[in-house]
């Protein structure tokens, strides 16, 4: 692991970001992303976070981790003095109760350390802001009409985001994406559609006919930085929408299927076995669980046909990154240590 605060990065690159909660899925895949295109990254994660008595932080060349709580403002400017990109990669618990009590003092947190070093702050952004009645193609003027706790709450933190920036202190942009799946566990992938692959089992949580847009994380991380690269030609509030990859449970089910193929999973029938998720039995559920009402709060995100329109985003910097489906599944499956992982290939643009 790279130590930080000593000596300080930052002062020697002309390519900083700090990355607040570099820990998470999207904040590790960032580090890697940014710290492989030549930046200098400081990897903000909770002081418990350091590696003692838990899992070590991974030694990545250009990474160094800062185990600074995200609150202390003076100290974390103080180490990442010279940074000029911020990542916004921090989240609390999936539930509407957390989400109500700590996402805007982490947005807060993430404004005030960013305004402290004039910098910009990049916050991943995603479709929750548009609501059931969201409508086929999503793009950045698209009217916002969010239903529900998690919805109300992302537009309100764009908006508070959106303020911050008019008194010229900091620069942001928002970065919208669907679903994420790949760089580990933590997501629709594992907890729900494969997590009975191994024994030749695939849960839908939508129509299978139904295509919505998914961010495989290395691309979007891929993203971001191209994204900081050109930060310049931004207004100073953007928001610019990333496609990913447009889905339909039935394309879920045939990548699967590739995988589970030669890992020897598939049933004597030579088929997955596939399912739906039962909502109504989480809904009921979700009356002791908060977690799982926060879920099927959420269902109308996978019955719902949608996709993110890029045009934007891809005038700006080009073709998005982007791994083949299949490529992205089974990479991603690897990650969470289930199968083999796809041959070497690099993502387009």
């Amino acid at each position: 692991m790279t130590s930080f605060p000593f000596p300080n990065p930052a002062a020697h690159s002309p390519r900083t970001v700090l990355i607040l909660g570099a820990r998470g899925r999207l904040g590790l895949a960032a580090a890697r992303a940014f710290a492989q295109a030549g930046w200098q990254v400081l990897a903000q994660v909770r002081p418990a976070s350091n590696g003692a008595g838990g899992t070590a932080l991974p030694a990545i060349p250009g990474v160094w981790w800062m185990p600074v709580a995200v609150n202390e403002t003076a100290a974390l400017s103080a180490q990442a003095q010279g940074a000029q990109v911020v990542v916004h990669a921090l989240n609390p618990p999936y539930t509407d109760q957390a989400w109500r009590t700590q996402a805007p003092a982490l947005m807060e947190a993430a404004i005030a350390v960013t305004r402290q070093l004039g910098a910009t702050l990049m916050l991943p952004g995603n479709v929750y802001n548009f609501g059931e009645a969201m409508p086929a193609v999503l793009r950045e003027d698209t009217p916002q009409a969010a239903t529900g706790t998690k919805g109300r709450l992302r537009v309100q933190l764009e908006q508070r985001l959106h303020a911050a920036t008019q008194d010229g202190s900091l620069r942001a942009v928002v970065l919208r994406a669907g679903d994420f799946f790949g760089s580990g566990a933590g997501g629709l992938l594992d907890q729900v559609i494969a997590k009975r692959l191994p024994q030749g089992r695939v849960t839908l949580p939508g129509p299978a006919h139904v295509a919505t847009p998914w961010a495989y994380l290395p691309d979007l991380a891929r993203t971001f930085v191209r994204v900081a690269e050109q930060r310049q030609h931004l207004s100073a509030f953007d928001t610019l929408h990333f496609a990913g990859h447009q889905a339909t449970g039935q394309q879920w089910v045939q990548a699967l299927a590739a995988v589970a193929a030669t890992q020897g999973w598939l049933p004597p029938a030579g088929a997955l076995r596939v399912s739906t998720t039962p909502w109504p039995l989480l809904q009921l559920a979700g009356l002791l669980v908060p977690m799982l009402q926060a879920v099927t709060s959420m269902r109308y995100l996978w019955c719902t046909p949608h996709r993110l329109d890029n045009t934007r985003l891809t005038a700006l910097i080009g073709d998005e990154p982007h791994t083949p489906f299949d490529t992205a599944v089974r990479q991603a499956l690897a990650d969470l240590g289930w199968a083999r992982a796809a041959p070497a290939q690099v993502a387009a643009a």
